[in-house]
């Protein structure tokens, strides 16, 4: 009897577990290729008719479910499917409606280009900037159009103004905004309430930003020139975008929560309808990035570029080596770099030593106070107990004591006894590359009644913060020599004397250090997916970055920011210098403008590809990819529209034709074509410069491209051999440059060697 009841219980729970399954939905969207000349009516008919089959012939359930369709730039829609439902469909993909998150002046000095708005390049016409549309699929900006002529009447898109409340509007200079929050609600329905309420004034129901991140981006690309910029007084002075007259489209897909792949996706559909010419994306997946037609940028962008707009998007900010995302060749994909700025905050010890940290801080402590390590405020508590006449400690309480104690370290919240921390500088520590906000931490130490604090972080040193009390960051190496200080002056030999230290409020600081150098928390390659294709492509500017804020933020106009999001923008407004100057130039051109006027250094093993950009030599730059990583004839058929069968053999992938040059896990040696096309002086000649990587021995053939026309296209090739002394285990690193009598482009060689090879 009991045992009956036992399978009857089985029974009913493995009857409501199906029963869960078959009812539990959420947002997917359903991929079905490129555009294949049926009109838009004809396209969400069948995918009506998509939705019926999976419904059981349900027009009202298919009505219900369905969330957008996709039709001006690609085919496709979103829909709410069970899991059953989705693995039914037999289209290219079928992939969940997946969160992505947002990757987050003086810069563009630092990059070589003039104050005013005209940005003019001597020898080059870059007025035409007002003919060049930008899109940004973000939160949303708003600019001035003062003296700006009317918008171009190639312009297709419209201007959303959503709820009154928002208070939004578009003008010359912000051309089109739309906003996008049906997958956001799809994932989280109770957020529909809130959308435009008093209790959650970030989400308004309109494309006003009142998060900050699109203003912030959008001003770094295009902004128009601000006399009086600055944060708390820093970094004061006049500022403009990368292209301050080109217009801005606007296309806010971010909410509270994340920004959604149905959503990006929409957006994507509309920009390429409304007629932008560059698309700029601060966001992106976490690593690792899942296959190329199952993740919604890599989809989006693709048929963008069809479409001959460039996409421009952050890299992400884990930082760890193969951590890369955004990693389709097909778009522009940016890494984050210093400048030569620094917001200096001195710590001055009891001793005389002078240590320089970064922070946002206007405000300075007005007397030194006592100095220690977090870990000695600590709020936990270690009991005694009486067993006979010898008192000890029970197990439990030396481990919540060093628990706790452990959290003090890193200055979480509620973990300092106010007791030990009140009128004390603490020494706190961020736990390596983790989510803790360092603002947090000052509000931790502000609570416990301390009156400073420095924070030790081994990563990410140099990215300023405005704490809430006096502050600055320090790297391993100064906090090793702060807390040195403490040692010695605790020391038991000598009379003890307690330890000091002065924070005084930050201040500018212009070349303390050379400049510049990729971040720390900038993602770096090599690319997960096809390692042949090396991301990111590009680093600029993305460190302790001001721009303007939207003022529904925190009450402010302008902000400093830092992350792979604010080094999108600086390539994007080069991108919009180059359209302007060159408007008929496809996104494949100003791809390769960019990556190989870019100037670095090679032999740096975690980020070797990576060039800073270079914006005046921008200007005079001097394979069927699908076939080559494995996509069969059928599925490239749908995506690309295009009827010719791959090649037999497809080509290898290291063959498309890509600016950086990478040869990957080679025995013994490979050849790799590319060929270039002449946008220069119509006669000219550009010698090979080889810089080889280490234990590689590179042959180029022909070693000199003579050209005789504009537009003139030769094709050369780079023969990887392996030297006698191979590289050790790992890439290899070096480049290879092309030099005129007035010009250098020049491409990175990344080589790897085969195990069996070493």
């Amino acid at each position: 009897m009991a045992s009956s009841g036992v399978w009857w219980m089985l029974f009913l729970l493995i009857t409501m577990a199906g029963i869960t399954r078959s009812f539990c939905s959420q947002v997917y969207v359903v991929y079905l290729g490129g555009k294949t000349g049926e009109s838009q009516e004809e396209v969400m008919r069948k995918n009506h008719q998509l939705l019926i089959a999976v419904h059981g012939g349900s027009e009202e359930l298919a009505r219900e479910s369905h969330v957008y369709s996709y039709s001006n730039g690609f085919r496709g829609f979103a829909a709410k499917l069970s899991e059953e439902q989705a693995k039914a469909m037999a289209v290219v993909s079928v992939f969940p409606n997946l969160r992505r998150q947002l990757h987050t002046t003086h810069s563009w000095d630092f990059m070589g280009l003039a104050t005013d708005e005209a940005m003019e390049i001597p020898g080059f016409f870059t007025k035409n900037q007002e003919n060049v549309i930008i899109g940004f699929i973000d939160t949303v900006p708003s600019f001035h159009d003062n003296q700006m002529p009317p918008v171009p009447t190639r312009w297709k898109g419209v201007c959303q103004a959503g709820e009154a409340s928002s208070n939004f509007s578009c003008n010359r200079k912000i051309v089109g905004a739309r906003y996008y929050s049906s997958g956001f609600v799809g994932e989280m329905p109770n957020s529909e309430p809130l959308l435009g309420s008093d209790i959650s004034p970030a989400q308004y129901k309109s494309p006003r930003d009142s998060a900050g991140h699109g203003s912030h981006t959008a001003s770094t690309a295009a902004g128009r020139f601000v006399s009086d910029m600055d944060f708390n007084g820093l970094a004061s002075g006049g500022a403009r975008g990368g292209a301050p007259l080109a217009r801005i489209a606007v296309y806010k897909t971010c909410w509270s929560s994340g920004c959604y792949d149905a959503d990006i996706l929409a957006a994507f559909d509309d920009a390429i309808r409304d007629g932008v010419d560059i698309l700029s994306l601060s966001l992106g997946p976490d690593p690792p990035q899942g296959n190329y037609f199952s993740d919604a940028i890599s989809v989006g962008s693709f048929h963008a570029a069809s479409h001959g707009i460039l996409v421009v998007s952050s890299v992400g900010n884990v930082g760890a080596k193969g951590s890369a995302t955004n990693l389709a060749p097909w778009m522009l994909t940016v890494g984050a770099g210093s400048t030569d700025r620094d917001f200096a905050s001195y710590i001055l010890l009891g001793d005389g030593t002078r240590i320089m940290g970064e922070s946002l801080n206007a405000v300075g402590m007005t007397a030194t106070a006592t100095i220690i390590p977090a870990s000695h405020a600590n709020a936990g508590y270690f009991t005694r107990i009486k067993r006979g006449e010898q008192k000890t400690y029970r197990f439990i309480d030396l481990f919540i004591y060093l628990f706790i104690g452990f959290f003090s370290t890193f200055c979480l919240e509620s973990s300092l006894n106010q007791t030990k921390a009140r009128g004390k500088v603490l020494i706190c520590r961020q736990a390596g590359r983790s989510s803790e906000s360092k603002l947090a931490k000052s509000t931790a130490v502000k609570n416990a009644g301390g009156v400073g604090m420095i924070l030790i972080d081994e990563l990410d040193k140099d990215i300023a913060v405005p704490f809430t009390i006096p502050a600055a960051t320090v790297g391993k190496r100064d906090g090793d020599q702060i807390l040195s200080y403490i040692n010695r002056k605790k020391g038991f030999l000598c009379r003890r004397r307690e330890p000091r230290s002065l924070i005084f409020p930050a201040r500018t600081i212009i070349g303390s250090r050379p400049a510049p150098w990729v971040t720390a928390f900038s993602s770096k390659g090599p690319n997960s997916l096809t390692p042949e294709i090396l991301k990111p492509d590009v680093a600029a500017p993305g460190l302790n970055i001001l721009a303007a804020w939207s003022p529904a933020a925190q009450q402010m106009s302008f902000n400093i920011l830092s992350g792979t999001s604010m080094a999108c923008p600086h390539v994007t407004g080069i991108a919009a210098l180059i359209k302007a100057v060159y408007p008929s130039w496809s996104p494949s051109a100003i791809k390769s403008a960019i990556m190989t006027t870019a100037r670095g250094k090679a032999g740096d093993p975690l980020r070797p590809w990576v060039g800073l950009l270079d914006p005046p030599r921008v200007l005079n730059p001097g394979l069927d990819f699908l076939c080559a990583v494995g996509y069969d004839n059928k599925t490239r058929h749908l995506v690309t529209g295009n009827v010719r069968p791959c090649p037999q053999p497809s080509p290898p992938a290291h063959n498309l034709n890509y600016p950086a040059i990478a040869a990957i896990d080679i025995k013994g040696g490979a050849s790799i074509i590319r060929t270039v096309t002449n946008v220069g002086s119509p006669r000219s000649i550009y010698r090979s410069v080889v810089s080889p990587p280490p234990g590689i021995s590179v042959t180029v053939v022909p070693t000199a491209l003579v050209f005789t026309s504009y537009g003139q296209r030769i094709s050369f090739t780079v023969s990887f051999s392996v030297a006698a002394r191979p590289p050790a285990e790992g890439y290899s690193f070096g480049s290879l440059s092309w030099r005129s009598a007035d010009a250098e482009v020049r491409s990175p060689l990344i080589v790897s060697v085969a195990s069996s090879s070493l």
